[in-house]
């Protein structure tokens, strides 16, 4: 089973407590040898899903929005995004140069061409900017990819 993942960065660590639990209970359910979870790394969901992924016997694969995507990333995420590159099975370049908002939702539409399923830790609201877990979410739906939503109780975002 091909996995993506999609999802708001910056929550809390209560949330992200709870986002981990999820994604660890649902992950669990498909055997090892067979996951296999696609992500783009960004700090937050993506991270915490290909974390997971590895930690239960599966493969990840990551999909590099663009050339200067790390560079955009919070500088504190870089070693994390090191590492679990380092241990991809495959990695996707959609060969742009800037990590714009462009590329990060040509890096999400690659990655829903990947998967049988895209999980979307989303509260439901529109995207705040172009690219977004809503736009990704409407996206992988156009397309008949299946959406599967994680969104604690409770919770809010910055």
């Amino acid at each position: 089973m091909r996995l993506g993942i999609t999802g708001h960065r910056g929550l809390s660590a209560s949330v992200e407590q709870c986002v981990r639990t999820e994604l660890s209970e649902r992950l669990r359910r498909h055997e090892p040898e067979e996951l296999c979870g696609v992500s783009c790394l960004a700090d937050g969901p993506d991270a915490w899903f290909a974390e997971i992924v590895l930690a239960l016997g599966g493969r990840i694969e990551v999909v590099v929005p663009a050339e200067r995507y790390r560079d955009g990333l919070p500088e504190g995420h870089h070693a994390v995004y090191d590492t679990l590159l380092g241990r991809a099975a495959d990695v996707h370049e959609t060969q742009l140069r800037d990590s714009s908002s462009e590329a990060h939702m040509a890096g999400s539409e690659m990655l829903v061409g990947l998967v049988d399923r895209v999980i979307a830790v989303w509260d439901g609201k529109p995207a705040r900017g172009f690219g977004g877990t809503a736009d990704v979410v409407a996206y992988a739906r156009r397309v008949g990819v299946p959406v599967d939503i994680i969104w604690p109780d409770g919770a809010v975002r910055d």
